[in-house]
């Protein structure tokens, strides 16, 4: 494994560094000293070396302390947290994650050996189901610091000048029941590719057997594949073109995933410098908002649900050299992936699969965090959904099939990150219980946490605390505090049954594909999809309700009990309001998404007057452009303007759909093939294209963020109640006299 802590690892040298301080210096060479040392290559020493460090853990946890000492000790490191937060650098974040699994050891040894004594059975088992759901929490906590604490950070390897010296590679685009427009786009960028012309070629792999489309290619100068059947879905595709085709390397896209010029010579510099590497993998950007940033009205504003996955998470795992394949938007050294027997089959997540065997097989994988292609999420919820569960069913067949822990030919560190992932989809039923267990006490006085309240709150919430600020800590950019329990109350009940029955059959499940480019006519509110969350809602709603008049009427005697209760039920109406204003569903009427851009442009208008502007944004069929406040064009006139990139300049026939205020809608008119493969170019595929948006968002505020989610979960309230009057009360249509 590489040395993350190699400055040219970084792509930088050592005399562009910025000066360290003198504390910074001895830090810097005892850490570099001690991570060097021999004593790590020595079996035995590890193995002291760990028992040393569990017992000093044990101790720390497993100390019993009454109230006042457990609530000082809370205190001081809830405080301590506040005081390191505020320092940068990567040691403090590792100092922070120690503090944070320290407070959770504590709080999890605490409650599975002082809070399960309970009094009925009914107690028992809603009891012991939340403890299991908070033992999930705590282990998917732990192994998410050790996949997170230091992300390897890589940058590109340049290419050899000569580029004669640069491998053959083969494109690939899969498509199966997508139009053709989302289609085009891919085709055109891939077709823009910086690479020597005669060491690069792109594939069309259509599983729908389309006679548009073989057209298209034949007509575009591409190579068209498809087959007579679609056994095993996109993996089958794959490895149908892998028996067709003879690249040294194969570059994979989804036909919505638009690659930038410089994907090849950003990537493929890390496969000479490593033979043995087989797989390098980029990040999903996506130019469409999904469901969530589309009707929470957060696009651009609140990170993508995929942004941590793709910011720390893959990262992380590249330091382990378990960097997992996605299906999209990278590279595979065909050789070894030939060796493993091509794209796996035999789990619907055949991209996370494939990976998996070419790390048992010995081969390196990696991951580089620069944007270098871009594509559309999905428009609905209910597409939303079907994805993350196919995904979450495919990595529970994995669990089954290929258990990271039960294989042979994986480190310790892969084994731990692929657990991870298939860990992490497990989590429909411990957020239905969180979402559930304060309404026990409420409707039955069940006390599924034996202990008094105060003492609940003194190991409770420093535990939360600790772990919030970490977490914002860490994830910084890429995730903000709340949004996973929005994003996993979506989602619960639907991934439950699904990966339940996987792990149980693991061959009953069958690929399905994400639709992509499609349109919302009218705004609704989802009825069908909401109905968990509503029921969900309605329960907890109910239970504050009887738990404030129990207060009110004096019926309750244990106040602070049922305060307890009250504000984790009081928190969970709030998420699950959040998750309702996903559900409604917001118009979407251009099947091609606009993508914000400041680029240079002019007009030539028809008397041969020629505008500098700018664009604001961009499409494959219009412009948007700021122009001078007194320029007014008639609508539908035609004009031409033209794109620029450094010196190169294209010009695009084009007519006026609106003008006004200082701004100017374009929409194309009629280009042709070589047109549109320009306009590619100087748009979508621009090397700099997603560099500049895609995690650069502020670093997370957890006040700010419970803020942001406090507001959407109020609108989401709004909104149910609106759509439940218009469904009792219809509006009705204005009559026309």
């Amino acid at each position: 494994m590489n040395n993350p802590h190699d400055p040219y690892l970084n792509g930088t040298k050592p005399e562009a560094l910025e000066p360290l301080s003198r504390g910074q210096s001895r830090w810097l060479n005892f850490s570099e000293g001690l991570l060097g040392s021999a004593i790590w290559d020595n079996p035995l020493s590890r193995g002291l070396l760990g028992l040393l460090a569990l017992g000093m853990a044990y101790s720390v946890m497993a100390s019993p302390l009454d109230f006042f000492s457990q609530s000082v000790l809370g205190v001081v490191t809830v405080m301590m947290i506040f005081f390191l937060r505020k320092i940068p650098g990567r040691f403090t974040t590792i100092v922070m994650i120690c503090f944070s699994l320290l407070t959770a050891m504590r709080y999890i040894w605490w409650r599975m050996t002082d809070t399960l004594g309970f009094e009925s059975t009914s107690e028992a088992v809603i009891g012991y189901a939340l403890a299991g759901a908070e033992l999930y929490a705590f282990v998917v906590l732990v192994i998410a610091y050790f996949q997170t604490a230091w992300p390897l950070e890589r940058k590109p390897v340049p290419l050899p000048k000569n580029n004669q010296l640069w491998p053959t590679v083969d494109v690939f685009i899969t498509t199966f029941n997508e139009p053709l427009e989302v289609v085009k786009q891919t085709i055109f960028s891939a077709k823009n590719l910086d690479w020597p012309t005669d060491k690069l070629k792109v594939y069309l792999l259509d599983d729908g057997r389309r006679d548009e489309f073989r057209k298209f290619c034949f007509e575009a100068g591409i190579n068209y594949i498809t087959r007579d059947s679609n056994v095993n879905a996109k993996a089958g595709n794959l490895n149908n073109a892998l028996a067709q085709t003879r690249g040294e390397f194969v570059a994979m896209f989804d036909c919505d995933h638009i690659p930038a010029r410089s994907f090849l010579q950003v990537c493929m510099g890390w496969f000479l410098k490593d033979p043995k590497l087989a797989m390098l993998q980029t990040p999903h950007v996506f130019f469409s908002p999904d469901p969530f940033e589309k009707n929470l009205e957060t696009y651009l504003r609140i990170p993508n649900e995929s942004e941590l996955f793709y910011g720390i998470v893959q990262d992380g795992n590249d330091l382990w050299n378990a960097t997992m394949f996605c299906g999209s938007c990278a590279i595979m050294r065909r050789a070894p992936l030939l060796e493993v027997g091509g794209v796996a089959v035999e789990t619907v997540t055949e991209d996370a699969h494939t990976s998996l065997k070419l790390t048992r097989a010995g081969y390196n994988t990696c991951y580089l965090k620069i944007p270098q292609a871009a594509g559309l999420s999905t428009e609905s919820l209910s597409a939303h959904i079907r994805q993350r569960v196919r995904w979450a069913r495919g990595l529970a067949q994995i669990a089954r099939v290929d258990n990271p822990f039960l294989i042979g030919g994986l480190s310790f560190g892969q084994r731990l990150c692929y657990f991870s992932s298939m860990l992490h989809f497990f989590y429909g039923l411990p957020r239905l219980i969180f979402l559930t267990a304060p309404l026990a006490y409420v409707f039955f006085g069940a006390n599924l946490i034996q202990a008094e309240a105060y003492t609940i709150m003194a190991y409770a919430l420093p535990n939360l605390v600790v772990a919030s600020l970490t977490n914002s800590r860490v994830q910084g950019k890429f995730r903000y505090s709340f949004w996973n329990e929005v994003y996993e109350s979506v989602l619960a009940w639907y991934i439950l049954w699904p990966v339940l029955t996987a792990l149980i059959s693991p061959k009953s499940s069958s690929f399905n594909v994400t639709a992509k480019g499609g349109v919302i006519e009218q705004s609704f509110f989802d009825w069908g999809i909401s109905r968990p969350y509503l029921f969900l809602l309605v329960g907890n709603m109910a239970g504050l309700f009887i738990g404030i008049s129990n207060f009110v009427n004096g019926v309750e005697k244990d106040y602070p009990t049922l305060f307890f209760n009250l504000f984790w039920i009081s928190y969970n109406v709030m998420i699950l309001c959040a998750s309702l204003a996903v559900a409604s569903e917001t118009r979407q009427i251009r099947a091609t998404p606009r993508v914000a851009a400041w680029l240079p442009a002019s007009l030539k208008l028809c008397d041969g007057k020629v505008i500098t502007c700018h664009t604001e944004d961009f499409s494959a069929q219009g412009l948007g452009l700021s122009i001078p406040a007194n320029l007014v064009l008639p609508k539908d006139s035609k004009l031409q303007v033209s794109l620029f990139r450094g010196d190169a300049e294209a010009a695009f026939p084009a007519l006026v759909t609106f003008c006004g205020q200082g701004r100017l809608g374009l929409r194309f008119d009629k280009l042709s093939l070589e047109q549109q493969t320009e306009l590619t170019g100087m748009t979508f595929s621009r090397a700099d294209a997603w560099i500049s948006t895609w995690g650069q968002k502020q670093q997370d505020k957890p006040l700010s963020a419970l803020t942001v989610v406090a507001t959407i979960g109020r609108r989401g309230f709004t909104q149910l109640l609106r759509n439940i009057y218009f469904t009792i009360f219809p509006p009705r249509a204005n009559k026309t006299p």
